[in-house]
């Protein structure tokens, strides 16, 4: 009986373990910062409308997102959801803030790269992502907190490689988000 309880202990613990392990990995290389205006905090009961989403693309061989996989509705939901964890609510009219966000992704950028054979630096493909997500006084019409999240784009990751990755850099930059 003692015997089976630690296998199957130790089998919940390299489960973990594999599924932590992977999981950095993929997110590994995304970056996030934030600004906030001076003495802005998000109180417990502000209230939101979407202004606007967007997206920038430069994907000619579409291999950013994938198939079936919608990026807008994921973060969109993903904000929704963080608002929501904060104690914002989303309203149809008067809302205290707007929200609004723009994703972007090249994929043909190019980076400099050290050529280890010469002393020459050669180009190399670097696919890039960014994200940001701004809260817009409704009052004033300006911005009172943004965050910018950047990384490393490849082309064909799965459905759930993506999600992972959406969910990460959204949770990190709403984790920084100011609250009373």
């Amino acid at each position: 009986m003692i015997r089976n309880r630690l296998a199957t202990l130790l089998a919940v613990v390299a489960t973990a373990a594999t599924l932590f392990g992977c999981a950095s990995p993929v997110t590994s290389d995304i970056n996030v910062d934030s600004q906030a205006a001076p003495g802005f905090t998000l109180s417990s009961n502000a209230s939101y409308k979407w202004l606007a989403a967007a997206q920038i693309l430069n994907d000619p061989d579409g291999q950013w997102e994938p198939r079936g996989f919608d990026a807008d509705a994921e973060i969109q939901f993903l904000i929704d959801r963080e608002l929501r964890q904060h104690g914002a609510t989303e309203v149809s009219a008067n809302p205290d803030l707007f929200v609004a966000y723009i994703a972007g992704v090249d994929m043909q950028a190019l980076e400099l790269e050290d050529d280890p054979e010469s002393d020459l630096e050669m180009m190399k493909s670097s696919p890039q992502g960014a994200l940001v997500i701004l809260l817009i006084d409704a009052g004033t019409g300006r911005a009172v907190w943004g965050a910018l999240a950047t990384g490393e784009v490849e082309g064909r990751r799965s459905q759930d490689e993506a999600r992972a990755r959406l969910n990460y850099a959204v949770s990190q930059m709403m984790a920084r988000l100011p609250t009373s």
